[in-house]
């Protein structure tokens, strides 16, 4: 894209102005955001010990000998480590009795912290909290972004033990805050990160719809580009875990790789589209192309990988993504692609950042603030440098636009044209085609009401037992699930039985299975008359097994049930070939009002269980037992 003279000294004027505010707003953030001023001196003797093998207790630990622990001073940067490392500090009493500390882990990627609290000579400890990605937001002591907790009251100095185990970068910057203190600070905190984000959400929302306006899709990937870059950052900050996921414990250990990943895809995206790299350069274009297939890749591959491992992955490909860009900018400057040097100086900034991100996260380098703010303005700088090209480029492209809309207006008047004469055609065959699909579509209804009654009927088949014609086993699962949500919903009682013929294998081997199928006939027809209520379901489960749905029956209605089903098998033997068979039937009973979606299943294993104990205690009894749950 070329520029005249007078555009190019302009746009030099506004990234100049953006630079300069970027550097007010770090000094800002840097000030505000920065808690040692104000905490350092509440926190002496801090040291750190590395568990090797993760199997030390805060007992263990209590009893380790001053010279095997290594001093530190806060932040503590210890770069990505697989292993647990424990850290020992003194808390200073506060000023005042009635006074409330709260320490702070400011750094919101830590896996699992465990933190034990005692007074100065004691082994007890006066209180213990857990926090951590791998546990969901909402069991945390203190609902905030990065782990906080509650310091006892306290006129002598407390110890402080914490465990911290985590898969990628192990930072631990400790603060100790008073109670109003931490909420004038985190106001202004949550006020810079507020604008940060809302600019961002703002500057992709904006463009959302712009690409809806006008169909060009460098607007697409340049909101997508903040929407990642906002979430990406969300994540780093703990913001992400306590707003938008606060339940996806999984999600929250990948999601500062996911949305990272995204972020430079856009971005890649975003700058094919603008920059005429293809006219000049194939082989630039390809590497480009290439370079988004990877980020796209790293995106599922980072659900998969453990974290340290795609991370490190995600910044060796963004150091290199961000060095060839730079090149092409370069090479695109130099060939007068005005601007092009305005990606380049973007590129430079998060090239910049990254790589101090990178060494301060392997502990090569320190920042004097968390590296995240870091990324925060660099990310938001080169956001508005990149919003400022893509307006240049629209601006730019305006009079190209409307060339193109005069051109496809003629080509419409054309197209209209033999559009009429293509609606002559088409009023010619209109009525038959009419007639043809109201003709097929009458057909169609038919045969779908022909199929949707062959399903019913066939539904109706495959949910009946074809021996005795009660329901079979099928239909039961499907009733005893429907039931357990009625009595759970309406909170009434569910009573199930379960019926099984005594010594029906002796009357298979002595009358053969006709007559072992004439008894269960005849024991289904006589279950069948004594029950009165449409809503009771008997079903055939087994060979010889029955089971009985009650719906809104208590105990004692259901033994009566079940106990009059019993007495009336024994009373009336089935004649057989001119033999009398007298039979018999033992049975489990239970009650209970649904709880869960299990609760259904597990009354039906409880009533199984009470019949195998009729059976065993004698058979031709009913045996009832209340669900205890």
């Amino acid at each position: 894209m070329q520029l005249n003279r007078q555009a190019v000294r302009n746009y030099d004027l506004a990234l100049f102005i953006i630079t300069v505010v970027a550097v007010s707003i770090f000094a800002i953030v840097a000030v505000s955001v920065t808690p040692e001023h104000t905490t350092k001196d509440r926190v002496t003797q801090l040291a750190y010990l590395n568990d090797a093998g993760n199997t030390l207790t805060f007992e263990q630990v209590l009893e380790k000998d001053a010279s095997q622990w290594t001093p530190a001073s806060s932040p503590v940067n210890l770069g990505m480590s697989s292993t647990a490392y424990w850290f020992s500090f003194i808390v200073a009493p506060a000023a005042s009795s009635t006074e409330d500390y709260l320490l702070e882990i400011d750094y919101a990627l830590l896996d699992e912290l465990a933190v034990a609290v005692y007074p100065i000579s004691s082994a007890a400890p006066v209180a213990r909290y857990q926090a951590g990605d791998k546990q969901k937001f909402t069991v945390r002591p203190i609902a905030n972004t990065t782990p906080l907790f509650s310091l006892p009251v306290s006129a002598a100095p407390l110890k402080v033990l914490v465990r911290v185990e985590t898969s990628g970068t192990l930072r631990m910057p400790i603060a100790v805050w008073e109670e109003n203190e931490f909420i004038e600070y985190a106001a202004s905190q949550n006020l810079a990160l507020g604008l940060f984000f809302g600019f961002l959400c703002a500057m992709a929302i904006s463009n959302i719809f712009l690409f809806f306006t006008t169909k060009n899709r460098s607007f697409l990937f340049y909101s997508g580009y903040s929407f990642s870059l906002g979430l990406t950052l969300a994540s780093l900050h703990g913001v992400g875990y306590a707003y938008l996921w606060p339940e996806q414990v999984w999600f929250q250990g990948k999601a500062v790789v996911i949305f990272g990943n995204a972020a430079v895809l856009f971005a890649v995206l975003f700058s094919r589209s603008l920059l005429p790299i293809a006219e000049f350069s194939a082989l630039a274009d390809k590497v480009i192309k290439i370079a988004a297939w990877g980020f796209g890749v790293g995106i599922l591959t980072s659900m998969f990988l453990p974290y340290s491992m795609a991370l490190k992955l995600y910044l060796i490909m963004l150091s290199i993504i961000v060095i060839i860009a730079m090149i092409i900018g370069g090479w695109l400057s130099y060939k007068r692609v005005s601007i092009a040097r305005y990606f380049t100086v973007a590129w430079l900034l998060l090239l910049i950042s990254g790589l101090v991100v990178s060494l301060d996260s392997v502990n090569i380098i320190h920042v004097g603030i968390s590296s995240s703010y870091l990324l925060i303005i660099a990310g938001t700088v080169e956001t508005v440098i990149l919003g400022l090209i893509l307006a240049i480029n629209y601006s730019h492209s305006h009079d190209e636009l409307i060339t193109t809309q005069q051109f496809a207006l003629e080509q419409e008047k054309e197209a209209s044209k033999a559009q009429e004469a293509l609606l002559e055609v088409q009023k010619r065959y209109q009525d038959d085609l009419e007639y043809k699909v109201g003709e097929r579509t009458l057909e169609l209804e038919i045969t779908l009401r022909e199929l949707s009654e062959v399903n019913q009927e066939l539904e109706r088949l495959t949910a009946v037992d074809p021996l005795t014609g009660i329901n079979n086993r099928r239909h039961f699962d499907k009733k005893l699930k429907s039931e357990g949500r009625r009595s759970r919903r309406e909170q009434t009682p569910l009573s199930i039985a379960v019926f099984d013929v005594d010594h029906f294998k002796r009357i298979n081997d002595t009358y053969g299975h006709a007559g072992g199928d004439a008894c269960l006939i005849h024991i289904t027809s006589i279950m069948q008359s004594m029950l009165h209520r449409l809503s009771d379901d008997l079903s055939r489960i087994g060979g010889e097994e029955f089971a009985l749905i009650l719906p809104n029956t208590d105990s004692e209605g259901a033994l009566h049930v079940v106990e009059a089903i019993r007495e009336r098998i024994e009373n009336s033997p089935i004649m057989f070939e001119g033999e009398a068979i007298h039979l018999t039937i033992s049975a489990g009973l239970t009650t209970s009002v649904i709880t869960d979606e299990e609760h259904a299943e597990a009354l039906l294993r409880l009533a199984d269980e009470q019949l195998y104990a009729a059976k065993e205690s004698g058979r031709n009894k009913v045996l009832f037992k209340p669900f205890s749950g």
